[in-house]
C-alpha cells in the first residue's frame, strides 16, 4: 500500500482547525517551525516518524488517524456511543448529522 501523503497533510490541517490551533500554535508545541508544519500540511515535506509522534500528541490523535483516516483518541468511548446512534438512523438524518458536524467543524467555536 503507497502512503498518500497529500491526504496525510489535509487531515492534520483538519484535526488542527477542529482544535482551534493555527499552525503556529502546533509549532510551539512541536518544537518545530510553523513553514515546516506548513510544509507538512500542503505536501512539500514528509514526516519523519518522530515528528509525526509529535503532532499526535499536540493534537490529541493516533498517528491512525493522519495515515489511514482512521479516528482514534482518548474519548473513544464517546465515539462508539455517538456511532451506536448514528447507526438508528435513516438517511435523512444521517444527512442532517453529517450538515451539523461538517457546521460544528466550520464554525470557530
Amino acid at each position: 500500500m503507497e502512503m498518500d501523503f497529500t491526504q496525510l497533510g489535509k487531515r492534520i490541517a483538519k484535526r488542527r482547525k477542529v482544535l482551534n490551533l493555527t499552525q503556529d500554535d502546533v509549532a510551539e508545541a512541536t518544537e518545530l517551525s510553523n513553514n515546516f508544519i506548513s510544509n507538512i500540511e500542503n505536501n512539500h515535506s514528509i514526516p519523519s516518524v518522530e515528528t509525526l509522534m509529535k503532532i499526535c500528541k499536540v493534537l490529541n490523535t493516533t498517528p491512525d488517524y493522519f495515515l489511514l483516516g482512521v479516528y482514534k483518541n482518548i474519548d473513544d468511548s464517546l465515539l462508539s456511543e455517538i456511532n451506536e446512534k448514528i447507526k438508528l438512523c435513516n438517511k435523512k438524518k444521517l444527512k442532517l448529522i453529517d450538515h451539523f458536524i461538517t457546521w460544528v467543524i466550520d464554525e470557530q467555536i
